[in-house]
């Protein structure tokens, strides 16, 4: 075995934890394959005998890159109300493909994806390197040019910005599956009340692509206005066979029509409510994603 191969056998044992780092800081599944693949370029071009922790040499080096497409993402976008949704990562309920399961350690549901997106790139990186895969601040403060200190801060801001959100689902699957079942049916039957009982008062709906019908909105928030909401979509149809499955390892809904999928519904369930419900039904972002076969 030659070096350059020897090289990237070492790489590709640290590939999985390297697309979790980008997925959190990027919330694109081909950014992040992008961000791992361009620390690989890297690697084979520089003096790996000098590295004496790989690992953590590449992690800081996928920061380093995952924070440039950041700044970069955040230059371009004029409009914050043009933000996309984060990735689905969407698999069976009777269990989660392996890979996927290594995306998904610490409960990345797609709410947290989305409070993530409203941080500082600086804020991002601080709380994702440290407070989900326990980095010291010593190693982080060189990527973001500030000192230890000031990189504490970061992530503790960012923290504070998560608090009082709704991105940690219920642990009880079966239940979340209930309380999502329990939506979809009163929408089906058309019974507003019963729709109301199972959302949060300050739930949010959030939603990408598909047609809307008039008086529809991308983004609501309270019980009454996405139960409105939801009896509004009703009249125009999901867009095909419903099929249950996990979406960010939560209990979730793919629409399928002919077999292929046409919207995934993402929900976060919090103490019995559902708390969030994220929509994805744009066609050329839906067919970039890595679907299982449902059933």
């Amino acid at each position: 075995m030659d070096e350059h191969d020897w090289l990237a056998r070492r790489f590709e044992g640290h590939r999985t934890q390297l697309r979790a780092v980008a997925y959190r800081m990027l919330g694109s599944l081909s950014e992040a394959d992008d961000a791992v693949q361009e620390a690989w370029l890297r690697l084979s071009r520089s003096d790996s005998e000098d590295v004496d922790n790989l690992g953590g040499w590449l992690t800081t080096v996928v920061g380093r890159i995952c924070l440039d497409m950041l700044r970069s993402r955040k230059s371009r976008q004029e409009d914050p109300a043009g933000a996309q949704l984060p990735d689905p990562i969407i698999g069976r309920e009777d269990g989660i493909d392996p890979e996927h399961q290594a995306l998904l350690a610490d409960s990345v549901g797609l709410a947290l994806l989305v409070v993530l997106d409203t941080l500082d790139p600086a804020e991002r990186l601080a709380f994702v390197l440290h407070d989900m895969f326990a980095l010291p601040f010593d190693e982080i403060a060189p990527i973001v040019g500030r000192s230890s200190a000031a990189t504490r801060q970061l992530a503790s801001r960012a923290r504070r910005r998560l608090q009082g959100t709704p991105t940690v689902p219920d642990a009880d699957l079966p239940r979340q599956r209930e309380v999502v079942d329990a939506f979809f049916a009163a929408a089906r039957g058309g019974d507003f009340d019963a729709l109301v009982s199972v959302l949060d008062p300050d739930v949010v709906l959030r939603s990408e692509g598909g047609p809307l019908p008039a008086g529809a909105s991308r983004f609501v928030r309270g019980a009454a206005a996405v139960a409105g909401q939801a009896l509004t979509f009703r009249k125009i149809g999901a867009g095909g066979v419903p099929r249950p499955a996990l979406v960010n390892g939560a209990a979730g809904m793919v629409f399928t029509k002919d077999g292929v999928p046409r919207t995934v519904f993402a929900f976060t369930v919090v103490a019995g409510k559902i708390a969030a419900i994220d929509i994805l039904a744009d066609p050329d972002r839906l067919a970039t994603l890595d679907f299982e076969p449902l059933g």
